[in-house]
């Protein structure tokens, strides 16, 4: 059934404008309940925590070990000087409840910090600087085709510090500092976010790791969201194909609740976690690159606004359609004579 444009236009913004914030966001922006980290930074002036508790299991058929795990995380970001700029501190604090499935020793409880990481991400490229394609307001078809810009990423770049302390978690790593590198992309196609990050874990220490991590995410609705994750691991000391998915529950446009769950498919070790966090932020972000008010031609002082593509395009088919009473209403409203 043919629908009047006008009737679309508001519609039609809303999807032009889900990718136009390129860092800063109306709601909170979290990496949880994964384990990649997106291209953007949180916003100048915000501080984000994103925290959760996990619980799992460790069989290893060759060390004869069924370990019982409980685990801290703890995430904060911070965005200041630059929109493309985040500073942030990982901390994990981890329990192992550590069981032998043969001979008479006892079980043993080892607990200490599994990682502390301080790093920083920045934003090289974002194809979305510029804000998506403007709604064609004469096809309608048009604004839903597939377009191959869009598989072009925004990319980031991360660096950071993996400071390792003496403790019985892994007694064969050496106490020190080592850098973490990774690179991240983002790819936005309207309610799917498509991530990936590729890793160098302490490059410099003798047990260097390395990993690819990408992820899928889906919003069902502005509220709800799902996720499956793949990550592969390689290394010396551990190597693995992990599998986690999940999702989240946005509370208030500044809380959300997550939950997930990890599995993996061998027996040194065999792995299984499940996971629930929640994210926070405090929002004192002062200043938007992207967002301008359209709802009028003057602002509070008097002085004339900047119009939007879409709002002159809009005006000059009024212009066109003076005598007609289907004429587009720039605000997205109806002229006064259509029901």
């Amino acid at each position: 059934m043919y629908k009047p444009i006008h009737r679309l236009l508001p519609f039609l913004c809303f999807i032009a404008s889900i990718s136009m914030y390129g860092q800063y966001t109306e709601t909170i922006n979290s990496n949880r309940p994964g384990e990649s980290q997106g291209a953007f930074a949180v916003g100048t002036q915000v501080l984000q925590v994103e925290s959760g508790v996990d619980f799992g299991n460790d069989t290893h058929s060759l060390l004869n070990t069924d370990i019982d795990i409980t685990g801290f995380n703890m995430d904060l970001r911070y965005g200041f000087w630059k929109e493309a700029l985040e500073i942030n501190a990982l901390f994990r604090y981890q329990s192992n409840n550590i069981a032998f499935t043969t001979g008479s020793s006892d079980p043993r409880r080892v607990s200490g910090i599994e990682n502390l990481q301080l790093g920083a991400k920045y934003l090289i490229y974002d194809p979305y600087k510029k804000g998506e394609d403007e709604p064609n307001l004469y096809s309608y078809h048009a604004n839903f085709k597939f377009k191959w810009k869009t598989l072009i990423p925004a990319i980031s770049v991360y660096a950071g510090g993996v400071f390792d302390f003496t403790n019985d978690l892994d007694t064969r790593r050496k106490d020190g500092i080592s850098p973490n590198i990774a690179i991240i992309t983002q790819n936005n196609w309207g309610r799917w976010v498509w991530v990936n990050n590729i890793i160098a874990d302490r490059v410099t220490s003798e047990f260097p790791g390395y990993s690819w991590i990408t992820t899928m995410t889906h919003s069902f609705n502005p509220k709800i969201a799902a996720f499956v994750e793949y990550q592969l691991i390689t290394g010396d000391l551990y190597a693995d194909n992990l599998i986690r998915g999940g999702g989240a529950y946005l509370i208030t446009k500044n809380l959300q609740v997550d939950v997930s769950g990890l599995i993996n498919f061998k027996d040194t070790p065999s792995r299984w976690n499940i996971a629930t966090g929640l994210s926070w932020r405090l929002d004192l972000h002062k200043k938007d690159e992207k967002i301008e008010d359209t709802s009028g031609d003057e602002d509070e002082d008097g002085k004339k606004k900047k119009k939007s593509a879409s709002k002159r395009q809009a005006e000059k088919i009024n212009k066109k359609n003076k005598k007609r009473r289907d004429s587009v209403d720039p605000d997205g409203g109806d002229d006064g004579d259509n029901l």
